[in-house]
């Protein structure tokens, strides 16, 4: 699937761009369980705006951005669990990662025509920090992106400056870390982009007739412990590839509610 060029250009430049890991019809039921969600979360009054809030855009026109993100998708249809173990991409991150690859969490992020929402640089890791940064999210477009429709920008090989201080752990501050200092990773429906959790990365505004649907997973090393116990789900160590060394009993900290 990949080459060892590959994985050399991923280790020096903290990303790698994968043509074709889904085809047509792969792609086109991810698509449709994507407005299925959304129609439903909207029915269950769950429905919400992740758009980015900052200090430079006006009020009155933050209003107008829009951008779905959901997590943990494959709780929602099985076309994402299907996604998430496919031979493709395990062809991949058995490469990037190693023989041993776990499911970390999921989601989706939708930018709609002409109002999908920016999200300023930032890296993955202050999320859910982890100990030997084995983590990275396969990025699968669900529609062509381009820079007209906010395809996602990298900064190559900044995964190697470490974890870098964010505005409340959330983004990078703007002023000195712009959207345009990034390198754009345009890319087909079907296409994979892999980044490290370190790897600088933002996403310009939808500005086209045209969504933008992607759905990301993170994966690591199941040896890769992480440093604080954030960012918990249901089905989180599912193994992708190879085994988990050791044993382990995977637990959510959860309330039950009457």
């Amino acid at each position: 699937m990949i080459t060892a060029e590959d994985v050399q250009f991923y280790k020096e430049n903290g990303y790698l761009l994968v043509r074709e890991v889904f085809n047509k019809s792969e792609v086109e039921e991810m698509r449709e369980a994507i407005d299925g969600i959304i129609r439903k979360a909207a029915d269950a009054k769950l429905d919400r705006n992740a758009a980015w809030s900052n200090d430079f855009i006006p009020p009155e026109e933050l209003k107008k951005l829009v951008l779905k993100g959901f997590h943990d998708v494959h709780y929602q249809h099985a076309a994402f669990t299907r996604a998430a173990v496919h031979p493709r991409m395990a062809a991949v991150l058995s490469q990037l990662i190693g023989p041993n690859v776990q499911l970390h969490h999921s989601k989706m992020l939708v930018k709609p025509p002409e109002k999908g929402a920016a999200f300023p640089m930032h890296q993955d890791a202050p999320y859910f920090p982890h100990a030997n940064h084995t983590m990275l999210a396969g990025s699968v477009h669900l529609d062509d992106a381009d820079l007209e429709n906010g395809c996602l920008s990298v900064v190559p090989g900044s995964h190697k400056q470490g974890e870098l201080p964010h505005v409340g752990k959330f983004y990078l501050n703007h002023k000195e870390y712009p959207i345009s200092m990034g390198t754009p990773c345009p890319a087909n429906a079907g296409d994979v982009l892999f980044f490290n959790y370190l790897t600088i990365h933002g996403s310009d505004v939808n500005k086209s007739d045209r969504p933008r649907r992607n759905v990301l997973f993170q994966y690591r090393d199941p040896m890769d412990p992480p440093t604080e116990q954030v960012h918990i789900n249901w089905g989180q160590g599912l193994m992708v590839c190879g085994e988990n060394p050791v044993y382990k009993e995977y637990h959510p900290n959860f309330a039950l509610k009457e």
